[in-house]
C-alpha cells in the first residue's frame, strides 16, 4: 500500500495551548493539528515535530512531518494547507506542506534552529505588544546586553541556564552559532540560533541578558556563569509569551 510522507510548516500564538506536545492534561498544539489531520485522513498516526515549543511560546516556523496511507491521499500540497487550515483554530495555521521523501524527519535532519525573543524597553506597557514581547519598564543598556550576548556563542555547558527536566540529559553541551540583539525604538528583539536547546535555555539566556542591561550583572560575567555550571548565578527564566520558534533549517549537517 505505502505511504505519502509530508513536512509541514507552522505558525501559531501560544498563549491558549501547554506547549506544542500532546499532555495527559491541557490543549496543546500537536493535539490540534492531529484532529484536523484525523478529520481529512481517518488513519494518519503521530505528527513529528522540529521541536517541543513550551506552555505560552509561540511559533513562525515550527516543522514537523506525517505520514499518509496511500489510498487515502487524493489531494494536492495547496489544497491540503487550505483544508487544514479550515480545520484548526484561528491562532494555528499551515503556512507550507510540501511533500518530501520517506527518510525525512523533522527533528533528526534540522542543522539549526533560530528563536526570538521580544522585549518592549518603556516604562508604560503597551497593549498591542503584551500577548508577544516581555513588557521590561526599567531602561535597559543595550551596548552592554549587545556585549554580553557574544559570550554565549560557541560549544558550551549551557546548565547554568536551562531548567532541569524530570529525566537525566545525556549532555548539557549546545553550540549556540550566533547570539544578537537588535533595537527599533523600544522594541529589543534577541535572535539565538543553534543546532539545538536545552529546556527553557533560551528564555534563561535572555532573562540574565536583561540583567546585564539593569546593570544587576557584568558582561564578563556571563563567561564565569557559563562556567560554573550554576543555574543559581544565573539571570530569571525569561516569561514564555516574548519567545517565537522562528525558524528551523534543513541541509547538510556541519563535521563535528
Amino acid at each position: 500500500m505505502g505511504s505519502v510522507k509530508l513536512k509541514l510548516t507552522l505558525a501559531y500564538d501560544g498563549a491558549r495551548y501547554k506547549g506544542w506536545q500532546v499532555q495527559k492534561s491541557g490543549i496543546t498544539v500537536q493535539q490540534r493539528v492531529e484532529e484536523a489531520l484525523k478529520r481529512l485522513f481517518p488513519s494518519v498516526g503521530r505528527v513529528h515535530s522540529s521541536s517541543r515549543t513550551d506552555t505560552g511560546v509561540h511559533a513562525r516556523g515550527m516543522v514537523a512531518h506525517v505520514e499518509i496511507q496511500k489510498d487515502e491521499y487524493r489531494i494536492g500540497e495547496l489544497k491540503l494547507r487550505l483544508a487544514m487550515n479550515a480545520l484548526l483554530p484561528d491562532d494555528v495555521s499551515v503556512t507550507e506542506v510540501k511533500r518530501v521523501p520517506g527518510n525525512f524527519h523533522a527533528r533528526f535532519d534540522a542543522t539549526e534552529k533560530q528563536y526570538r525573543y521580544m522585549i518592549w524597553n518603556h516604562p508604560v506597557a503597551n497593549p498591542l505588544k503584551r500577548h508577544v514581547a516581555w513588557h521590561v519598564p526599567r531602561e535597559l543598556d543595550f551596548v552592554l546586553m549587545q556585549q554580553g550576548a557574544k559570550y554565549f556563542i560557541g560549544n558550551h555547558d549551557f546548565s547554568a541556564f536551562a531548567v532541569k527536566r524530570e529525566y537525566e540529559m545525556r549532555s548539557t553541551v549546545r553550540v549556540v552559532t550566533n547570539c544578537k540583539l537588535y533595537k527599533k525604538g523600544s522594541m529589543l528583539m534577541c535572535v539565538i540560533e543553534g543546532e539545538g536547546f536545552l529546556y527553557k535555555m533560551c528564555r534563561g539566556i535572555v532573562g540574565t541578558l536583561v540583567e546585564v542591561g539593569v546593570g544587576k550583572l557584568k558582561p564578563i560575567d556571563i563567561r564565569n556563569i557559563l562556567k560554573s555550571c550554576d543555574r543559581a548565578k544565573a539571570g530569571m527564566t525569561a516569561p514564555a509569551h516574548g519567545l517565537i520558534l522562528w525558524k528551523v533549517k534543513y541541509g547538510k549537517k556541519k563535521a563535528k
